[in-house]
């Protein structure tokens, strides 16, 4: 049976925060930028903290960027929290960057699913084998984003030594459901995957805890839904759900091509500026959606 570290397995029943990546503008990376963000996010009570994920570009990021940030993230954090470390791309940098995680001090690895046109089930569940293998003993979040991969083979990756825990970033809760209960015995942490929106019917069927991009900004709202959620306060949780809905609609513009531009834009409109979003992300926002951006930093008493 996979059983999680205690307390890593509590955090991740909490706020996995994606942190940003921060570029300068020479377009290179600029770590010290992001140590106001950790400060806010650790402060407020989010619970895990991500660097490498999507909210932080990683499909934009090189392979030795990566490797940067997640040096620079777990000086930032300082082990005032866990910090999971995003792996993926090819089989040689993943496992390369699951080394460089482990060397950095990360607590746990974050599998992004391969996004290649033609991955097997059971090439993927080898991949996350040889990433477990090059990650020594740290423990393993599945990424999961298509379940398209089948039962089986969630199954059979859950069953991989080290995993702990599935971010289900999938719109099914129904074939989540049916996950958590034919993994039930593994004890493993089942988290949602689609931020503050999905968190309600993940959590209707059995998911504890969701991702937020949002922390990035405001950390104090994530937290409070969590807490309506823990306590079973769905009204609640949607009244404040519903008063980030601008914000969410803003960053799935542009086939959510706006989703991290939206967050480093507020960032900036905060005096927090990370930089650009790298193409093929989209960057500036719109005149359109600028405005109503500040306007909902305004509402917040942000800006």
């Amino acid at each position: 049976m996979s059983q999680a570290p205690t307390a890593l397995r509590n955090a991740l029943n909490g706020i996995s925060g994606i942190l940003v990546t921060p570029f300068d503008n020479e377009d290179k990376l600029a770590p010290a930028r992001l140590a106001p963000i950790v400060d806010r996010a650790v402060n407020a009570g989010v619970h895990v903290l991500v660097t490498n994920g999507n909210t932080s570009e990683f499909y934009g990021l090189t392979t030795q960027e990566a490797e940067q940030m997640v040096h620079a993230a777990a000086e930032q954090v300082g082990g005032r929290v866990p910090l999971v470390a995003g792996v993926g791309r090819s089989l040689h940098d993943a496992r390369a960057l699951a080394r460089a995680s482990r060397a950095a001090g990360a607590s746990a690895l974050m599998v992004h699913q391969p996004p290649d046109p033609f991955v097997a089930p059971r090439g993927v569940v080898e991949y996350v084998k040889r990433i477990a293998e090059a990650g020594d003993g740290l423990p393993l979040v599945l990424y999961l984003r298509d379940d398209g991969i089948g039962f089986d083979a969630i199954e059979a990756l859950c069953a991989i030594p080290g995993v702990v825990g599935v971010k289900w970033a999938s719109p099914t809760p129904l074939r989540l459901a049916e996950m958590i209960e034919r993994t039930r015995e593994r004890d493993l942490a089942w988290v949602g995957g689609l931020a503050e929106h999905w968190a309600p019917p993940f959590y209707a069927v059995g998911s504890r805890g969701f991702t937020s991009g949002l922390i990035n900004v405001l950390p104090e709202r994530s937290v409070a839904i969590h807490a309506a959620l823990e306590a079973g306060d769905y009204p609640q949780a949607m009244t404040l759900i519903r008063g980030m809905a601008e914000f969410e609609a803003l960053r799935a513009l542009e086939r959510n091509g706006t989703n991290v531009t939206v967050v480093k834009r507020a960032l900036q409109l905060l005096g927090d500026d990370c930089g650009a979003v790298r193409a093929p992300g989209a960057w500036p926002l719109s005149p359109e959606a600028d405005e109503t951006l500040r306007r909902l930093l305004n509402q917040w008493g942000l800006i």
